[in-house]
């Protein structure tokens, strides 16, 4: 495929994430900050220039420069609230940081953002890391993605494989399909298990992902109709809830999603606006079809009633900070009558797997059980 075709297909797949029925988002040459006078053309609030965007939630009307500084604002606010750096960092003894970097629009977003914000700060070391799960053509242009973004920047960049790994490659995985499952289910797990492992052979203090406000809005609702409320209340452990209330654990590296804040539509626009390298298909194995209903539902949602994203998640990170210490109470209590659960969040007792010695609740890991079955194939 030639720059001109590779430009055109990027262009129109942008064109069809973030454009929708909602009036008032122009998307074409990159905009500038100032005013053509064209009629019809919303202006910018902050400056008079074209409007791209129309931030129904807050009514905002924003060109492209202010609505970037507009998501830099939001993720610079979710780092401090969260308390993401560690106040007793220093160049002799930074916070270490792992960035899961795909090449889709998010962890590069997120990745950039960073590297513009800490990538000189002597108090911060940042490692990008990109898994190839071995999906044809798509992974491999994602991966020049990731390659392009990362090359003149200081941020560390490592690339590791499921076939290095586990001798596996998705794309094989998906055609046997030892356990019936959806290729997700397969994939998720093997992405876990090498995240937590370079994390902490990087002896990193937390593992960054791209996942944005629509993303936790699905994964909120999910939850709640599922009624799985121990899930609620890990999810508040595991990267809603701020360092200094989050249960704590020694067992994972903590987890934090910065850009959480900012609708995935706007996550589109930033890359486009400041020209990132990025990688926009969808994964040809996804399929996930009860979180593809509950987008639906949220879209819809939203677009009749704008800010339903934001208010979700509003009431459901109250809700599960609510049962995370609701939980942490049981557990203390439960501790002390032997029952087998340990005393900071309520889980299982974790134990080393047999195999990999990878934490489990079981005596062999999922990761490894999955393995021996696509092995026996």
């Amino acid at each position: 495929m030639s720059e001109r075709e590779t430009t055109d297909a990027r262009l129109s797949t942008i064109h069809r994430i973030v454009l929708d029925p909602n009036p008032g988002v122009v998307l074409g040459p990159k905009p500038v900050c100032r005013p053509t006078g064209k009629p019809g053309v919303m202006e910018c609030d902050k400056c008079g220039a074209d409007a791209i965007h129309h931030a129904a939630y807050s009514g905002a009307h924003l060109c492209g420069e202010h609505l970037c500084r507009s998501v830099e604002k939001r993720v610079k606010r979710r780092v401090r609230e969260d308390g993401l750096l560690d106040p007793d960092a220093t160049p002799d003894d930074p916070d270490r940081w792992v960035i899961g970097l795909s090449g889709g629009k998010d962890s590069v977003v997120l990745t950039h953002i960073l590297d513009d914000v800490f990538g000189r700060d002597p108090r911060v070391e940042m490692l990008a890391l990109t898994i190839h799960e071995g999906i044809e053509e798509y992974r491999d242009e994602s991966l020049d993605a990731c390659l392009e973004l990362t090359a003149s920047r200081t941020i560390r960049h490592e690339v590791v494989s499921y076939d290095e790994e586990f001798g596996v490659r998705m794309d094989d995985v998906v055609e046997n399909d030892p356990e019936n499952m959806a290729p997700c289910a397969y994939c998720g797990v093997f992405r876990r298990d090498v995240l937590e492992r370079y994390a902490a052979e990087f002896d990193a203090d937390k593992l960054l992902t791209g996942h944005n406000l629509d993303d936790e809005a699905q994964t909120a609702l999910m939850n709640v109709l599922e009624g799985d409320v121990r899930q609620v209340a890990k999810h508040f452990d595991a990267s809603l809830g701020t360092f200094d209330e989050r249960g704590e654990t020694d067992e994972f590296v903590p987890r934090a999603k910065p850009l959480r804040d900012v609708p995935e539509k706007e996550v589109a626009l930033y890359c486009h606006v400041r020209d990132l390298p990025v990688h926009m298909a969808e994964c040809p194995h996804a399929s996930e079809a009860y979180r593809g209903e509950i987008q639906s539902v949220i879209h819809e949602l939203e677009e009749n009633h704008p800010g339903t994203r934001h208010s979700i998640m509003a009431g459901y990170e109250e809700l599960s900070g609510i049962v995370a210490e609701r939980y942490r109470e049981d557990a203390a209590g439960a501790s002390d009558d032997g029952s087998g659960t340990d005393d900071t969040d309520g889980r299982p007792t974790l134990r080393e797997c047999e195999r990999c010695g990878s934490k489990t609740s079981r005596d062999v890991c999922r990761k490894c059980r999955l393995l021996e079955s696509i092995e026996a194939t």
